[in-house]
């Protein structure tokens, strides 16, 4: 990376809720510009990952026990969440989470609030969301709450960017999404990454993610179990199996396209 600090470093991440550890010593590195994708079931500790990273954990009856996060080589830790938001962090949680009786327009300026700039930075980032998500400008006048789920989430993810973030937190994306709706939330992210946002993603769509992701960590009970680029773990029978499923036959030929294509991608790096 030529010295270039990473978006995100994560070391012996220690975490959990009263007495239980959520997170157990995880490691991981977003480098910059990349998309990053963590996997695992329910329960095995994503969101508290994405938490922690945020500085939101404490919000959810959480708190951080151990370990360090870093962002272009800058700590994070103790830092509340609005500062983080300035460091140039934006979090899209699980659920969408918009302000159902406010405005598509009122809730992206409230994505705004945390952001560095005046008025014509803000007014930049809303025309880059209207340009990535049309339907929020076509609907700027109505509550947030009549729009499809879908919309909804196009919608949290606008709200993340008018923050003009250089690392993008996304909590399950497509979860509750038609195909069709989820297919097109991956080519946003596809599009945000390649504007020069970093992206760590929590899905549990691990056929999608490992299609966007070129690294990626599997997390299991809080501990992270598997970790390398996103082709080796596609293509790795273990990871197909328990995460990908049988079914999943054009993840199979993706996965065996690109371990052809990148034939040294060839071992995991156990963390265990």
């Amino acid at each position: 990376m030529g010295g270039t600090a990473p978006a995100l470093e994560v070391t012996d991440l220690t975490a959990g809720y009263g007495p239980v550890r959520a997170l157990r010593r995880v490691s991981l590195t977003v480098p910059a510009g990349a998309v990053v994708t963590v996997l695992g079931g329910n329960g095995a500790g994503k969101s508290t990952l994405l938490r922690a990273v945020s500085r939101t954990l404490r919000f959810h009856g959480g708190a951080v026990v151990s370990g360090t996060v870093s962002r272009d080589g800058r700590p994070l830790d103790g830092l509340p969440p609005d500062r983080v938001v300035a460091a140039g962090v934006s979090q899209v949680p699980e659920g969408r989470q918009v302000f159902a009786r406010m405005t598509v327009e009122d809730n992206l300026r409230a994505g705004a609030l945390g952001r560095r700039g005046g008025r014509t930075s803000r007014t930049a980032a809303l025309r880059r969301v209207h340009e990535l998500f049309p339907v929020l400008a076509e609907r700027a006048r109505q509550p947030a709450g009549l729009l499809s789920g879908g919309e909804q989430q196009m919608l949290a993810v606008g709200r993340a960017l008018m923050a003009a973030p250089g690392l993008l937190l996304l909590d399950e994306p497509s979860l509750g999404l038609a195909p069709l709706m989820a297919a097109r939330i991956a080519d946003a992210v596809r599009e945000i990454n390649a504007q020069g946002t970093a992206v760590l993603l929590v899905e549990q769509n691990a056929a999608l993610a490992l299609r966007l992701a070129s690294l990626a960590y599997v997390l299991e009970v809080g501990e992270v179990t598997l970790s390398g680029p996103a082709a080796e773990l596609a293509a790795s029978d273990e990871v197909r199996r328990r995460y990908l499923g049988v079914v999943d036959e054009d993840a199979a030929a993706d996965a065996a396209r690109a371990a052809t294509a990148h034939p040294v991608l060839t071992r995991w790096e156990e963390t265990r």
